[in-house]
């Protein structure tokens, strides 16, 4: 019960912090963009900005705290479920407990010795070596996490009676996941690969084929990571059944450790950049802070896609440990699908996933909107702040992003505790299975669309801002800072 607890608790701050930090940078985000990228032709984090400030802190509100605390929750919550999971269906077996801890544990000793493998040279310095540098590290976490796990496995395999490979191979197609979905990421979001190449030749017809581009992107790139992780349940439960496809999530969250890393170097560096801006610091400057820039929006991107693909692998853990558990009380469920309640739930689950996800985009418009107005309430009242000899009242945005973003998540963060709870009184356990499912697979494809297309979006505007299609301040330009407010 006191482990159950602790990972209820990490989901209830998981979804404040995601939630309130993702409100509070993209209405910052797309305030300052609005008005001072389009209306007023300034550079991004140009100091006459009266938004500039908020956009920063909100690289680490949203970026580094939101996505800690949400890695921190499916990780605590995947663990204590394997935990549960194995207690359940290896009675008095204390090695089905302790295993998931262990694999845990491995996992953080070699993030720890993998972060000395990201070198760069000075020689270097171009995209593809920056991002090679960064996934050096997690490959090596993932080399050296694997030699642990191996070496585990042959240790505890005869406790479970299964071979060592059984017990192995679910634990190495976790740590595959995560990497191949890093792959799949890059690929949908790197500026070096078609798609975001796509958004940015549609941009230069107009704002209407940027996005919709970017939404055809955002749903293309849902199909190569719901086929992996359909690949990874269906091998891991062949070869150890539903403890292994425990396994087998425990193990690719296992690296979360790395990844927290990995996706706050995309705040670091985009704060650098807009402080080289604010500073008005040499040219090469910033040549140097974009480079590094661009590829943060491509490992945020990526992390992302990681903690989705990862929740999608917990959710079915704990749908799992649900059944167990019922089956433990005494309460023989079937789920079937021609059953009535179960397809209730069904929709129910893909209806909150939807609503959930429309609260959170009207919170972000309306407090969107509040920084615009007040963005050109200074510049039209505060004189000669367009020319730069009077500064902006950055606290006023800070103060409204920060009041907005705790107001509006309030509806939204209560939808994933209150739905189950009605569901569960009202219609039964049937019904809330069904929630459970819908849920998951729902909020799987609309999660990996939304982040997928995003990121593509941010980085259609950058290529475009390097000189191509016109460059800055072109047509193109113009309907790319359209494509990445929606991405935001």
């Amino acid at each position: 019960r006191a482990l159950i607890a602790l990972g209820f608790g990490g989901s209830l701050i998981s979804v404040f912090a995601r939630l309130g930090g993702g409100i509070y940078t993209k209405a910052a985000d797309v305030g300052a963009d609005l008005v001072g990228k389009i209306e007023k032709g300034i550079p991004e984090d140009d100091p006459r900005n009266p938004a500039v400030i908020a956009d920063q802190v909100g690289d680490n509100v949203g970026d580094c705290a939101g996505m800690a605390a949400d890695l921190f929750e499916t990780y605590v919550v995947t663990i204590v479920a394997a935990m549960v999971l194995g207690s359940l269906i290896f009675p008095h077996q204390e090695a089905a407990v302790l295993l998931p801890l262990s694999l845990a544990s491995i996992s953080i000793l070699a993030s720890i010795v993998s972060t000395f493998f990201a070198k760069i040279s000075k020689k270097e310095g171009r995209e593809s070596d920056i991002i090679s540098a960064l996934f050096k590290s997690l490959i090596f976490t993932g080399i050296l996490s694997g030699i642990g796990f191996l070496l585990i496995s042959i240790k505890m395999a005869p406790l479970f009676k299964l071979s060592e490979i059984r017990l192995f191979f679910p634990t190495l197609i976790g740590l595959l996941i995560a990497f191949i979905i890093f792959l799949i990421t890059d690929y949908f979001t790197s500026k070096k690969h078609s798609p975001v190449l796509e958004i940015a030749e549609a941009s230069r017809s107009g704002h209407g084929p940027n996005i919709i581009t970017g939404l055809a992107i955002g749903m293309k790139s849902t199909i190569l990571p719901v086929l992996l992780i359909s690949a990874g349940i269906l091998f891991s439960f062949y070869l150890a059944g539903i403890y292994g496809l425990a396994l087998a999530a425990v193990s690719m969250l296992s690296l979360a450790g790395i990844i927290i890393a990995l996706d706050s170097y995309g705040p670091i560096t985009d704060n650098a950049s807009g402080i080289t801006e604010m500073a008005g610091l040499p040219e090469e400057n910033r040549k140097i802070t974009d480079a590094l820039d661009a590829v943060g929006n491509t490992t945020k991107a990526t992390t992302k896609g990681y903690a989705i693909a990862s929740a999608g692998l917990a959710a079915l853990v704990l749908f799992s440990a649900y059944s167990q558990e019922l089956s433990k009380l005494g309460a023989k469920v079937e789920f079937f699908l021609d059953a009535p309640l179960v397809l209730i739930g069904l929709f129910i689950g893909g209806l909150t996933v939807y609503y959930f996800s429309a609260l959170s985009l009207t919170a972000v418009g309306k407090a969107a909107n509040k920084v615009v107005e007040e963005v050109r309430r200074q510049f039209r009242e505060i004189d000669g702040l367009m020319e730069g000899r009077t500064k902006p009242d950055y606290g006023t945005c800070v103060d409204i992003v920060t009041k907005s973003a705790l107001k509006e998540m309030l509806l939204p963060a209560l939808l994933p505790v209150i739905v189950p709870i009605l569901v569960g009184f009202i219609l039964g356990i049937e019904a809330l299975a069904g929630v459970l499912i819908g849920s998951i697979i729902v909020g799987l494809f609309l999660a990996i669309s939304m982040t997928s297309g995003g990121a593509a979006w941010d980085n259609a505007k950058k290529y475009i801002e390097e000189g191509n299609f016109g460059g800055k301040g072109s047509f193109a330009h113009q309907a790319a800072v359209t494509g990445d407010t929606v991405g935001d």
